[in-house]
């Protein structure tokens, strides 16, 4: 949830001297109920924003469902931080944001959406197909769109074999600076370098610099980063946010989560 005059677009856009952190929940990893509690301690540990989204094949009543339970969980936790002297009403209103594996997984309880061009993609269905598909919902929903270049770089992973992309390599440099021109000429203002869901590298530090040149875009990294020496990797190389998913579903428990969370996003503001 967002404050009440504040859109996605600005929230996400807001500059800071630190690289911020996403907490990507994928609803296919968990039930509902888990997926809320995991956000929860995500924003306890300074996670500024959820993402909900990652399997290509998960159907919007599970994605909707998760939505509306993470949404639930930090509406109370705003109404008890109102009941407590002490308590920060702000930290607790964040975006929940759709990063979706296509047309299928939309919900209006969302408060917006990362309205991806896959811009490396050989299929037009991730170019522009499952874009039109969804479009007439997101506005019947009224969720905010995020105008999105989507680039996967190797390693690639599942979303690099389905979104058929041609992977950008570690010394394509050149060639992600030329690309995010391009997506800011197209008038987009988001990039997202991924390396790929459970990737065993993240995405080279040099690809980050090079897109970051390009000064007009807010610069969104993840894939492969699981400990607070490869967030801080991604964050001084010029990403002004750090997302990760696999560190969430791969945690023991709560507990652990946070230990693990606590590490990657210390290190952001180091």
């Amino acid at each position: 949830m967002l404050s009440d005059e504040e859109t996605a677009l600005s929230y996400i856009s807001n500059k800071s001297d630190k690289t911020r952190h996403i907490t990507l929940i994928d609803p296919a990893k968990q039930d509902p109920e888990i997926a809320a509690n995991r956000a929860m301690v995500a924003v306890e540990c300074g996670s500024k924003m959820i993402f909900v989204g990652g399997s290509t094949d998960t159907p919007d009543e599970i994605v909707h469902a998760t939505c509306v339970a993470i949404q639930e969980s930090l509406e109370l936790r705003v109404f008890a931080a109102s009941q407590d002297p002490t308590g920060d009403e702000e930290s607790w209103k964040i975006p929940v944001v759709l990063f979706p594996g296509g047309a299928h997984a939309l919900s209006p309880a969302a408060d917006a959406i990362t309205f991806m061009m896959l811009m490396n993609s050989n299929s037009r269905k991730f170019l522009v197909g499952e874009q039109l598909r969804g479009a007439p919902y997101l506005q019947k929903f009224g969720v905010e769109a995020l105008p999105t270049g989507y680039l996967v770089c190797a390693p690639g992973g599942r979303v690099g074999e389905v979104g058929d992309a041609d992977l950008i390599q570690p010394d394509d440099s050149e060639l992600v600076f030329s690309y995010a021109l391009t997506a800011a000429m197209y008038g987009f203002k988001v990039l997202y370098l991924e390396a790929g869901s459970g990737a065993e590298t993240q995405v080279d530090p040099s690809l980050i610099k090079s897109a970051a040149k390009c000064g007009d875009l807010v610069l969104l990294v993840g894939g492969g980063i699981r400990t607070a020496e490869q967030a801080k990797i991604a964050a001084d190389a010029g990403a002004d946010w750090i997302v990760t998913g696999t560190l969430t579903e791969n945690a023991e428990n709560l507990d652990d989560l946070r230990n693990k969370l606590t590490a990657v996003i210390s290190a952001l503001n180091s």
